[in-house]
């Protein structure tokens, strides 16, 4: 009877476990995670790190003021570009299905070194991502409170968000995978009933208002401040990944992963794209969000469309938006954390590839995901500027993770590699490849691009420069504590072993110079 209520697509949970073992197996590994997260809960978890409102509401006022409502459609240029990636990294998860996400796959596709830095860069920014989640849900949760808006306020509401999530996490797959359902189901909702409303009661404009600019540029070309508004689209699209950064909780994963990271990308950017336009034709005067006199329109608009206890109840499902990305954002940070650690690849891995025989979570490394934004949090009493700069990292961190492993399947792909997992691209897999590689190196560009010039030139160039902070920081450490070579999990196995050999034999090089 158990069996019977339990299928799944294409035969028994036992069945697929069995199979699933089997795949791990012959890719090194035993997996001590339970298998209890379903397709649609492994969908909720990307969608909710995704998370249209969370990406909405937080730059909303800055894309409509630099760039007017045209900025819209920067959502569906970068939701485009984003699908590229989730292409490549759906054929590698459904060959590689190992927790970890994006350091695992660059390890089988390159090596250890790249693989490394890799999972170094994600970490990092997965780790700041989460600070700056619970640090922006700190003021709304502090409105329903009644609390008067200061950094301690924000730092004591963050720090519950983040106690939040920390404990949700702890309590297992199965209560993570049931709170990302709840999270995705009050967020599609909100969604949906506010920007419905908006649109009935609050509508100032026709949709011809998205293509007009209303002087945003200035003196200048569009084409700059679009590319500047267009940052509300690059920092919506990526929470995908993180339905494989759980591959060994999902059963069947080279099926139903591939399917999560796509839906994410079509329901979370069509979720993402109706908030904002509602939300746009609800402005009753834009020219004053660009010229700088209605700095929160978000906030005006909500007031005026449901009055202060109206208002309140869509501030609580923004809160819960925001307690479920930052939710999704650990898990993901904890399994990168623990698959690290279970290859003995950095300090601490004792303790990161600890398991709990109990919860079937990794504690330690969710603790890492939790004390090391706290910190970041705590440290904006010291001064707001600093998480200001620290947080700046948190996108192009992750597009420059993205990219590590774009770039390394292509490289694959151009030395040989065939995908072998249940979801292939085909004939198509290398044009997708070389778009996914264009797309993120522009987008990265483009978030490092200078836009301050009366700012001191540090401030200009934060972004970059907290980027080649990180970089060479995990550089100089591979120099000196060389834990990239500590483990003799496999690694580079995705190139044909034929293709080593002729190239050793032509260069006299050996595999690790490869790697």
């Amino acid at each position: 009877m158990q069996e019977n209520q339990n299928n799944i697509i294409g035969g028994s949970t036992t069945e697929h476990h069995d199979s699933d073992a089997a795949q791990l197996a012959s890719l090194g590994y035993k997996s001590e995670f339970r298998r209890d997260m379903s397709p649609w809960a492994n969908f909720s978890l990307g969608f909710t790190y995704l998370s249209p409102v969370v990406g909405v509401y937080t730059l909303f006022a800055y894309a409509l003021a630099v760039g007017g409502p045209p900025m819209i459609w920067s959502f569906v240029v970068v939701g485009l570009g984003q699908l590229l990636v989730a292409l490549i990294f759906s054929e590698i998860v459904a060959q590689y299905p190992v927790s970890g996400g994006v350091y695992p796959w660059a390890r089988r596709l390159w090596g250890r070194k790249w693989a490394w830095m890799t999972g170094w860069v994600y970490l990092i920014a997965l780790l700041v991502t989460i600070a700056s989640v619970v640090y922006g849900a700190g003021p709304f949760l502090g409105e329903i409170l009644g609390f008067e808006t200061s950094v301690d306020s924000t730092i004591i509401c963050a720090l519950i968000i983040l106690v939040l999530a920390t404990i949700i996490n702890f309590l297992g797959t199965k209560v993570l995978a049931t709170a990302a359902i709840i999270g995705f189901a009050a967020e599609i909702i909100g969604a949906l009933v506010v920007g419905g409303w908006l649109l009935f009661t609050e509508r100032h404009h026709s949709l011809n208002v998205l293509f007009d600019t209303f002087g945003a540029q200035g003196s200048g070309s569009y084409f700059i401040a679009f590319a500047a508004a267009s940052l509300i689209g690059i920092f919506q699209y990526y929470g995908f990944e993180a339905c494989g950064d759980v591959a060994e909780e999902v059963p069947n994963p080279g099926v139903l992963i591939p399917k999560a990271m796509r839906r994410t990308i079509y329901i979370g950017g069509a979720a993402a794209t109706f908030v904002c336009v509602s939300l746009i034709l609800a402005v009753a005067d834009i020219p004053a969000v660009i010229a700088g006199e209605d700095i929160n329109p978000v906030d005006t608009i909500l007031n005026d469309a449901f009055g202060p206890i109206g208002a309140k109840i869509v501030l609580g499902i923004v809160v819960i938006s925001f307690l479920s990305c930052a939710m999704s954002l650990q898990a993901a940070a904890s399994r990168l954390a623990y698959s690290y650690g279970r290859d003995d690849m950095i300090v601490g891995s004792n303790l990161l590839k600890k398991f709990s025989a109990t919860r079937h979570i990794p504690p330690y490394a969710l603790l890492l995901a939790a004390f090391a934004p706290a910190i970041i949090v705590l440290g904006s009493k010291v001064s707001t500027d600093a998480i200001t700069k620290i947080v700046s990292f948190a996108a192009f961190g992750i597009y420059l993770g993205f990219q590590l492993v774009v770039l390394a399947a292509l490289r694959a792909r151009l030395k040989g590699w065939k995908p072998s997992g249940k979801y292939q691209l085909g004939k198509w897999g290398l044009p997708i490849n070389i778009g996914a590689l264009v797309y993120g190196i522009i987008a990265m560009i483009n978030m490092c691009w200078p836009r301050t010039p009366d700012a001191p030139w540090y401030d200009n160039y934060i972004v970059l420069i907290s980027g080649v902070v990180v970089v060479v920081t995990g550089i100089v450490y591979m120099m000196i504590h060389r834990s990239y070579g500590h483990s003799s999990m496999p690694y580079n196995d995705a190139i044909p072993k034929k293709y080593i050999s002729e190239q050793n034999e032509r260069n006299d090089i050996t595999i690790e110079d490869l790697c």
